[in-house]
């Protein structure tokens, strides 16, 4: 696996189809920590999703080398290739360099 910048990666991207409320839906690629306590979504994902940063008002604590960025809570439908959407809280932050990031 490469990332956009073309070097190898061992992290573990998984595609999935994110939805907020009646927006269409985005092809996004996901890391996939089965160890992470929070979903992180980067800001302009959430601005294509659809959602609007001073509707949401839920604030979330982000730690590690995100604990200085600003974070909402925002409810995303998600759907991983036939599986039936479900529903995944994100901390939506206003950082964009995240492992996770919309699909070409």
């Amino acid at each position: 696996m490469t990332s956009d910048g073309g070097d190898a990666s061992l992290m573990p991207m998984l595609p999935l189809v994110l939805q907020f409320q009646t927006a269409s839906p985005i092809q996004a690629l996901g890391l996939l920590d089965s160890g992470a306590t929070v979903n992180v979504l980067p800001f302009s994902l959430g601005v294509r999703l659809g959602a609007v940063w001073a509707a949401h008002t839920t604030c979330v604590t982000l730690t590690g080398n995100l604990a200085r960025q600003e974070a909402r809570a925002l409810l995303v439908q998600a759907r991983i290739a036939h599986f039936a959407a479900v529903p995944l809280v994100f901390a939506w932050t206003r950082a964009d360099h995240l492992p996770l990031r919309s699909a070409k």
